[in-house]
């Protein structure tokens, strides 16, 4: 009997039909087959300090340190922190954490005394790895000044200290079969990681997610980017985030590539002097990363010709820069991702052979096993395609929840498992999705709604402008009037509100014009290469004088 034909769906909804099952793995568990695969492939190379893992080594390195946080008495389901820039150990004790089953909370490197104060008491953190400090921040004596209000962290270890070297001689002391016994006992289903979101107002909340879902989460992107045992992964975005250490580790580790870390923090010329030194098939990077990378005056000097892929994400892409990076870059197969924190991240991908215009003016279609659906945010009703609404995911990779707020759970994921993003999109007839913006960034001037998006992308194209955020001020007339932060060319040539105005005479409908430019150095980012628009509107307010609305 033939299969049956459905009619095109015409709703703002899309499912990843796939014939790879999930994996059913633990982190640990699908660790140790890479490794029993590709024993002596390399795994890790950390470039500042020369260091090197083949997976054998790797996979040895990690159960030393998994034994040696048994030896503290870290149990099945206790919180254990990290508190580091990018370097090996990091990694090391990512999968540690994972092998006996305790959950990693990732601190932001960022994070001053109070965040991290909260974060290790809001997760009940008892044993902290962190490094001494990172750019200039004292990380010891932040950690030291908060202890005796945190009883419940009994362990601190210090990386390049002596208490790392102990806690790994503690370890040589635990059987292999203790940490075998361990690991036999965990479900694929366990929370093994903590990443607190972003917040742009009050603290921020704890996305928990499982070894299901990161670990299928980074396959996925994986194998959507071809990576094999011959790929080279460099990761100059932050371990901290999931676009480090799902996108990145667990995608390298579950296809046998290798990682490559170029410097602790991003790094434009550590970063590209590494591409070319490890010989790097894919680059990550949000696109003002790719922007500094290509701005550096000997930019042409860098062998990039081993590049072919990669992943720009965090924010939408122009189109000027994806030409530069596909044609100078050599990433021909650079891949747009979209997701957030509490997806675990990714829900939307384009592929390596989508064109130019699909890797600007979307962010992909719908991942394998995942669902999407594009609603109208007050009625919840999905919406027919080429029509705004709100972004909504579904599947494996939706977040537990968050950390022991029940309430903020409920906020955010529905009665039938959707995750409401907060995100404006719209599914085209293709099913490819586009991000028009937040609903909370959404400018509306005297009933018109106003998407960012559209706006930068076109000043974008601006001889004067190297990158560009378009927010909404308060305005006592239209509610809201459009202002263009532009971080100028040539700092001394900064384009002004006219030469703007007349840029987009004839080509931009009148209310879409700025009624404010203003030249920046740089924008206030999240850690994870979002901008802080929320900060944006608040600078510019007191900036420019204004008030809101009147009542």
């Amino acid at each position: 009997m033939p299969s049956p034909t459905f009619p095109p769906t015409t709703t703002s909804y899309a499912s990843g039909a796939s014939e790879r099952p999930l994996l059913g793995d633990t982190i640990g568990a699908n660790l140790a087959r890479t490794a029993a695969r590709f024993p002596d492939r390399e795994a890790l190379v950390d470039v500042p300090s020369g260091r090197r893992w083949t997976y054998a080594g790797f996979a040895a390195a990690v159960d030393a340190a998994a034994r040696g946080l048994l030896a503290l008495g870290v149990e099945r389901g206790e919180r254990v922190g990290i508190w580091a820039p990018n370097r090996p150990e990091w990694v090391l004790v990512q999968y540690a954490t994972a092998a006996i089953g305790a959950i990693l909370v990732n601190v932001n490197p960022a994070y001053r005394r109070h965040e991290l104060e909260y974060v290790l008491a809001q997760a009940g953190v008892r044993t902290l790895v962190s490094a001494r400090g990172h750019r200039g921040a004292d990380y010891r004596a932040m950690v030291e000044a908060t202890r005796g209000s945190l009883p419940g962290l009994r362990d601190v270890v210090y990386l390049d200290d002596p208490s790392w070297a102990a806690l790994l001689a503690g370890g040589a002391g635990v059987p292999a079969a203790r940490l075998a016994e361990r690991a036999a006992g965990l479900s694929c289903d366990d929370p093994v990681n903590i990443q607190y979101t972003s917040g742009t107002t009050g603290f921020p909340k704890g996305a928990t997610l499982s070894h299901h879902s990161i670990l299928n989460n980074g396959y996925s992107v994986g194998e959507l980017l071809g990576y094999t045992e011959h790929d080279r992964v460099c990761l100059p975005v932050p371990f901290y985030h999931c676009f480090g250490m799902v996108m990145g580790n667990l995608a390298a580790t579950s296809h046998g590539a290798c990682v490559v870390i170029p410097a602790p923090s991003f790094d434009p010329a550590a970063t590209l002097r590494a591409v070319a030194a490890e010989r790097v098939t894919s680059l990550y990077g949000v696109p003002t990363m790719f922007i500094a990378e290509l701005g550096l005056p000997d930019f042409a000097s860098y062998d990039l010709s081993t590049l072919r892929t990669g992943i720009m994400a965090g924010s939408p892409c122009p189109v000027e820069v994806m030409k530069r990076v596909v044609g100078e870059m050599h990433m021909a197969e650079v891949a747009i991702c979209y997701g957030m924190t509490e997806t675990s991240p990714v829900s939307v991908q384009t592929r390596v052979d989508d064109d130019l215009e699909r890797r600007t003016a979307t962010v992909g279609r719908v991942l394998p096993h995942v669902e999407v659906k594009v609603v109208d945010p007050v009625t919840g009703v999905t919406l027919p395609r080429g029509e705004a609404g709100e972004l909504c995911t579904r599947g494996y990779s939706v977040m537990l929840g968050y950390w022991d707020q029940p309430d903020k759970t409920a906020e955010v994921i529905d009665a039938a498992r959707w995750m409401h993003t907060g995100d404006l999109a719209v599914m085209r007839e293709d099913g490819y999705t586009a991000i028009v913006g937040r609903i909370k960034d959404m400018i509306i001037r005297g009933g018109e709604n106003i998407y960012p998006r559209e706006i930068e992308e076109f000043l974008h194209t601006h001889p004067k402008v190297a990158d560009v955020q378009v927010v909404g001020v308060p305005d006592d007339r239209y509610g809201e009037e459009v202002l263009a932060c532009v971080i100028p060319r040539d700092p001394a040539d900064a384009p002004t509100r006219e030469e703007i105005a007349e840029f987009c005479r004839d080509r931009l409908a009148h209310y879409k014009v700025p009624r404010y430019v203003r030249a920046v150095d740089a924008f206030p980012m999240t850690v994870s290469g979002k901008v802080r628009k929320v900060e944006m509107r608040t600078w510019a307010a007191r900036e420019l004088g204004l008030e809101p609305p009147s009542a």
